[in-house]
C-alpha cells in the first residue's frame, strides 16, 4: 500500500516509525501511578511509625512524672503531668484522639483472703472513649480480685508495700495524612509503668478544688 503513495510521503511515514521522541513521556505516564504509589505510601508509613513513637513516649512519660512527684499527690499534679503529655503529644493531636488512662495501683492492706493489689485512685484524659482495660478505681480495694496486679496476662504489675505503681495505659486513634484506609483503621495502644518515688502519703488530694479528670 505504501509503494502507491508519493516518495515524500513514504519518506516522512518511515521518518515517523523511526521516530522516539515523546516515548519518555508515555513512559512516565505508565509510571507515574506507581511512584505516587511510592512516595504517598511512604509517607502514611512514616507518619504511622512516628504516631507510635509519641504514644509510647506519652505512656513513659506519664507514668514517670506521676511517679516522680514526693510526699504527696494532689489533684494540680496530675494535671501537670497531663499538660506534659499534651505537650509529647501535639504533632499528632493527641488530646481530640487519644486517652490516658492513670491508675495508683497499691496492696489493699487486707489480710488471709482478701489480700491484694488495689487501684486506690484512677484519672483520665484525652477526648477518645476507651475504658480502663484492667480495672477501675476501688477495684481490689476490699477483696482479693487483684490479687495478681494488673496489665496483661503473663505480665501483670504489682505494687510492694509500704508504695504504690503509677500504671498508664495510653490510646490512640491514628490520623492518616493522605489516604483514610490506607492502613486500615488503627488504633495504637502503649502502657507503661513506673514505681513511685519517696512518696509517703498515696491518697490523692485537692487542695485546690479542681475538677477531677475522671474516668466516667
Amino acid at each position: 500500500m505504501m509503494s502507491h503513495l508519493p516518495s515524500f510521503a513514504r519518506a516522512q511515514l518511515r521518518e515517523l516509525a523511526r521516530s522516539q521522541s515523546g516515548l519518555a513521556l508515555i513512559e512516565f505516564a505508565f509510571s507515574l501511578p506507581i511512584l505516587l504509589s511510592l512516595l504517598l505510601g511512604g509517607l502514611e508509613v512514616a507518619n504511622f511509625a512516628l504516631a507510635h513513637l509519641r504514644v509510647n513516649q506519652i505512656a513513659m512519660t506519664v507514668a514517670d512524672n506521676a511517679g516522680r512527684v514526693r510526699t504527696s499527690i494532689d489533684e494540680a499534679h496530675v494535671y501537670e503531668v497531663f499538660a506534659g503529655a499534651d505537650l509529647v503529644g501535639q504533632s499528632i493531636d493527641f488530646p481530640e484522639n487519644g486517652r490516658i488512662v492513670l491508675s495508683s495501683l497499691e496492696p489493699n492492706g487486707k489480710s488471709d483472703t482478701d489480700a491484694g493489689q488495689m487501684i486506690n485512685w484512677q484519672r483520665c484524659h484525652g477526648s477518645l472513649a476507651v475504658a480502663p482495660r484492667y480495672g477501675v478505681q476501688g477495684d481490689g480495694r476490699n477483696d482479693s480480685s487483684l490479687v495478681d496486679g494488673i496489665g496483661p496476662v503473663g505480665n501483670k504489675i504489682t505494687s510492694a508495700e509500704g508504695t504504690a505503681v503509677m500504671f498508664v495505659e495510653v490510646t490512640y486513634q491514628y490520623q492518616p495524612i493522605i489516604v483514610g484506609d490506607l492502613l486500615g483503621p488503627r488504633r495504637i495502644h502503649y502502657e507503661s509503668a513506673f514505681n513511685v518515688r519517696e512518696r509517703t502519703n498515696q491518697d490523692i488530694t485537692n487542695t485546690q478544688n479542681l475538677p477531677l479528670n475522671s474516668c466516667t
